[in-house]
């Protein structure tokens, strides 16, 4: 399946109650950079159909990035640190043939901040 080009161009809804940053946002100041990482997020999967397919896309699409928020918040808590900066991603589309399904893949690189 084919990534259709206006979810490519969809920007993630943001709360100002997290600690994820994304793009042009900055994390607060008084932040360490203490390193650049990767993380990658699946979402859900729906039916590889073409009926429906703008809703299908966008679900996948918001799902994928609640994963990766939660993927983001599980490695801040991993390494350590206290806030991430989202600098960029990449999102694929995949499809299972064996079982019609598609989904969404993102790798993001996010510098890691802690508190001085």
């Amino acid at each position: 399946m084919v990534l259709p080009t206006y979810i490519a161009s969809k920007k993630p809804s943001v709360s100002r109650s997290t600690n994820v940053y994304w793009h042009n946002e900055l994390p607060p100041l008084g932040m360490r950079a203490i390193g650049e990482h990767i993380v990658e997020a699946k979402s859900l999967r729906v039916p590889g159909t073409i009926a429906h397919r703008d809703g299908l896309w966008d679900r996948c699409y918001d799902d994928l990035i609640v994963q990766l928020r939660l993927r983001l918040q599980q490695e801040i808590a991993r390494l350590g640190g206290d806030c991430a900066h989202v600098l960029s991603e990449s999102i694929d589309s995949s499809h299972d043939a064996t079982t019609g399904e598609g989904w969404l893949h993102c790798r993001a690189t996010y510098m890691l901040y802690r508190r001085d």
